[in-house]
């Protein structure tokens, strides 16, 4: 017989609070997701790599039309705050100083993964789904792939697909610009 454990979920007020007490430290690496405080996998070089180039592509080709965030938080829900390694945002005279991003606030999100592929595949994508993130980009670090999640309902994305190295990848905010796989994967 298997016995099922109650859990204590938190809500974005308490997760705050947790930081504040100094539960949390600011330097931590945990997101907040569907009310459970989960560490985040430690940064490889290549992950790092990754995310600096797309920081790096992205805001020389959108320089004035978004903010770049890298690996900060954004708020889906009440009990969700996850830090995504890449956020497109609308622009905004404060740069989110008033509060963090929330969904309608969201143009992209990208998710570089290594050893946390399934995870964000199965717990992230879904979650970003249910919250009407209208695009998301999942590199495949080991793969060598970049999925690309659009049209968002509660069932998921309906539609979803895959480039490889050589391919090009369009923004669905900004269709004019084009990305080639291989400058995103290095």
């Amino acid at each position: 017989m298997v016995v099922q454990l109650a859990k204590r979920r938190f809500n974005i007020s308490q997760y705050h609070q947790m930081n504040k007490a100094g539960i949390l430290k600011e330097d931590d690496r945990v997101e907040l997701i569907n009310g459970e405080i989960i560490e985040m996998s430690p940064i490889g070089t290549r992950h790092t790599a990754c995310v600096n180039r797309l920081n790096s592509l992205f805001s020389q080709l959108l320089a004035n039309k978004v903010i770049v965030a890298v690996q900060n938080p954004i708020i889906l829900n009440n009990l969700s705050e996850p830090q995504p390694d890449i956020a497109l945002l609308k622009l905004r005279a404060d740069f989110y100083e008033a509060g963090h991003p929330q969904p309608e606030d969201i143009l992209l999100l990208v998710e570089v993964a290594d050893s946390s592929i399934e995870y964000d595949r199965e717990v992230k994508i879904p979650l970003y789904a249910s919250s009407g993130i209208s695009e998301i980009w999942l590199v495949d670090i080991e793969e060598q792939v970049i999925t690309v999640y659009r049209y968002p309902s509660a069932n998921g994305y309906s539609e979803i697909k895959t480039f490889q190295r050589g391919d090009i990848l369009d923004l669905q905010i900004f269709p004019e610009i084009k990305l080639n796989v291989d400058n995103v994967l290095g």
